[in-house]
């Protein structure tokens, strides 16, 4: 079955990639996950992305970051929230804080793709697409 999801296969490329202590993950390109993959690299859970490819063949090229002499991954978790199925949106007031604030829930909003602390800032709610920590 294919995967209709592609935020879903975003996250489980990261999700494994940083189990394994890979350096890199590449991720098929869509303007979705170059989104995801500014605001993770914004809130410093990888330290750089590149696009790579032409056409069918885009994909961005994911640098992901650990921490300490035994490179703990700093990608602990990531779950995904509003699925195909069941969306989940949230207005300013209800965002999500998660871990207390230590981790990121990656909001879609009609400004664009952001963190929910900077959703918080600029007064809009949307889609919590996952949750990061």
């Amino acid at each position: 079955m294919a995967n209709h999801d592609p935020i879903s296969d975003m996250l489980t490329r990261i999700r494994n990639a940083s189990e394994k202590r890979h350096a890199t993950t590449k991720i098929p390109a869509s303007r979705m996950s170059q989104s995801i993959a500014r605001v993770l690299q914004q809130e410093g859970f990888i330290s750089s992305f590149t696009e790579e490819g032409e056409g069918v063949s885009r994909h961005l090229l994911l640098e992901l970051r650990y921490s300490g002499k035994h490179k703990q991954p700093l990608i602990r978790s990531v779950q995904r929230v509003s699925k195909p199925g069941l969306r989940i949106y949230k207005n300013t007031r209800q965002l999500p804080r998660v871990l207390g604030g230590l981790g990121v829930a990656i909001i879609s909003t009609s400004k664009g793709v952001m963190s929910d602390r900077d959703a918080r800032k600029q007064g809009v709610g949307g889609e919590v697409l996952c949750y990061v920590y």
